[in-house]
Order: structure tokens, then sequence, then C-alpha cells
């Protein structure tokens, strides 16, 4: 059984990178993002509060991470109250517990996110660190919401791209950094097809070991 874990920034690509290299050797992806998101939805659906450290830790743990909607909640709103809820140290506790219970599914698992070879899965055979500049992350998110349908001002998404790697990088629990041991991919000049093709290199040889 093999553990790939993947992090990095918003929009350098790992979501991407992680659901094809799952695809691609038959193993579990969770983009453990999204379980933060169910949590909120949850608090959201129910009209509980969601400064409740208590309540928000209880809707954690009934979390179903099998069934994880990523257009659902992919909704603004929702990545809102993600972020209020994400800070609280007893719902990380819950959620890590959960996904790390993922980690063990065989054959294999693909998990990204902020703090999977830091936390999550230090142990992990695998460890990517996917990132790009913020400009270049900006100009993706950007593009993303005009082919959406939406409309953007990019110096906004810079900002905001900005303002997000500010508050996962100094956050207190669990911050944002690559591990250690972990294997720097910079996709700013990289199509997803050559990041994929370093990052199977670097998993054909953990198989291989």
């Amino acid at each position: 059984m093999l553990t790939i874990a993947i992090d990095g920034p918003a929009a350098a690509g790992k979501g991407t990178l992680s659901r094809k290299i799952a695809e691609t050797y038959g193993f579990h992806h969770l983009d453990t993002g999204l379980t933060y998101r169910a949590t909120a939805k949850a608090l959201l659906d129910a009209g509980l509060p969601l400064d409740d450290e208590t309540v928000a830790t209880a809707a954690a743990e009934r979390v179903e991470l099998a069934g994880l909607d990523r257009a659902v909640l992919a909704r603004h709103e929702i990545g809102e109250a993600a972020s209020k809820i994400a800070v609280m140290p007893r719902v990380r506790r819950a959620l890590v517990e959960a996904q790390r219970a993922f980690a063990r599914r065989a054959p294999g698992t693909v998990l990204d996110g902020r703090d999977i070879g830091t936390v999550v899965c230090p142990d992990a055979a695998v460890k990517l660190y996917v990132t790009a500049s913020a400009e270049v992350r900006a100009r993706r998110r950007f593009d993303e919401i005009v082919t959406g349908g939406g409309t953007a001002v990019y110096e906004s998404v810079l900002d905001d791209v900005i303002k997000r790697d500010a508050r996962d990088m100094g956050r207190a629990d669990s911050p944002l950094k690559p591990a250690n041991d972990a294997h720097l991919l910079d996709t700013s000049e990289m199509s997803i097809e050559a990041a994929f093709s370093a990052a199977r290199a670097i998993i054909d040889a953990a198989l291989g070991r």
C-alpha cells in the first residue's frame, strides 16, 4: 500500500495533478480541503453557528469522505464558511483522523491539501509540494472564473491569492509549508503533462524500492 501526499497553495495545480495520479495508478483520491467544506455545508444546511467549536467538531466527526461532491462544495459561501471553521483545533483534529483512516485504504491513496506531508501523513512514501508564482496562480483562477461565465478583476483575484497564502502559511496550527523530504514541483512554466511526468518518475522510483 502506497500513500502519496501532495501539498501546495491554491491554484498551483495540485488538485488536477492528484486526480490524474490517482486515476493512473488506480489509487483512491481525497481532496482534504473538501472535508472542511463538507463540514461547513453541514452547519449551513442545519442553520447552526459557525463560531461554536463544539458544534463544528460534532459536524466534522459525521462527515462521510466517500461522497464529497466537488461541484456543490465549490460554492463561494461554503468556502467562506469553511475558512472560519478550518482554524478550530478540534475540528482539524477530527478531520485529520478521518483523513488518516482514508490514507490506509488499499491498494493506495493520493491525498492533496495544505498539511498532508507535514501533519496528516508524515510517513507517506511519496511527498510532493506543488507550487507556482502568485501571479501565475491568480491568472489561472481568473481564467477559470471567466471561462465559467463569471466576471472577475485580475488584480482582485491576485490580492485574494496573496491574502490566502499569508493565512495558510501564517496560521499557528498546521501551517502550509513543504515537508523536509518533499519533492518540489514548480508549475509556473510547466504544463500539467510535464508536471505529471515529473511526478510519475518520482512515484515509479518509490514503487520500485
